[in-house]
């Protein structure tokens, strides 16, 4: 299995809304190291949110939300599982609910019908990989993996999306910046 190299991530552009005809940030970051970079729809669905992904979103019992699956690619290679949630007050009747991919991608949609992130939540941890992640992701049962959950907020803290990746170790390079306000 050959590697992945390093790559230093940063959430800002992944929250961005993309100008018309930009790429998608994942395949413009991949690019700016020397590789290509591409998604996989797995899934788009309406479905009773995780407990975890409920919370987060502030959902009443019995609420649904849009989820959608994607496998990311490193050079045609299987790094992260992301699994987006929204709630179906925000997706229901938009091209977040449709198994297609969103020119532009979810923040710029999101941006668009009035949701822009003003706050972000995130949570890394580090564990085994679910059997069906490891099928996905090509690796050992044993193997690691690395996960992060991400919580996207409007003004007023408003939560209007989680996210879950679940990625290979290898190479990553997470970097944080913060501004106080």
């Amino acid at each position: 299995m050959g590697t992945l190299g390093e790559w230093i991530g940063s959430s800002t552009s992944y929250l961005s809304p993309r100008a018309p005809g930009q790429r998608d940030a994942w395949s413009e970051e991949l690019i700016e190291t020397g590789r290509s970079g591409s998604q996989h729809l797995r899934e788009v669905a309406e479905i009773a949110p995780p407990a975890q992904v409920a919370q987060a979103l502030g959902m009443e019992a019995g609420g649904t939300v849009v989820v959608r699956r994607r496998m990311m690619l490193v050079d045609e290679r299987p790094v992260e599982l992301t699994d987006s949630y929204y709630p179906a007050t925000v997706a229901a009747g938009t091209p977040l609910a449709e198994a297609k991919k969103i020119p532009g991608g979810a923040p710029t949609l999101l941006a668009e019908i009035g949701y822009s992130p003003d706050e972000v939540y995130e949570d890394i941890s580090i564990r085994a990989p679910t059997r069906e992640e490891a099928d996905l992701l090509h690796v050992q049962d044993e193997s690691l993996v690395v996960v992060l959950f991400r919580v996207v907020m409007a003004a007023g803290r408003i939560p209007f999306e989680a996210s879950v990746m679940t990625m290979l170790p290898e190479g990553r390079h997470f970097r944080y910046r913060f501004k106080a306000r």
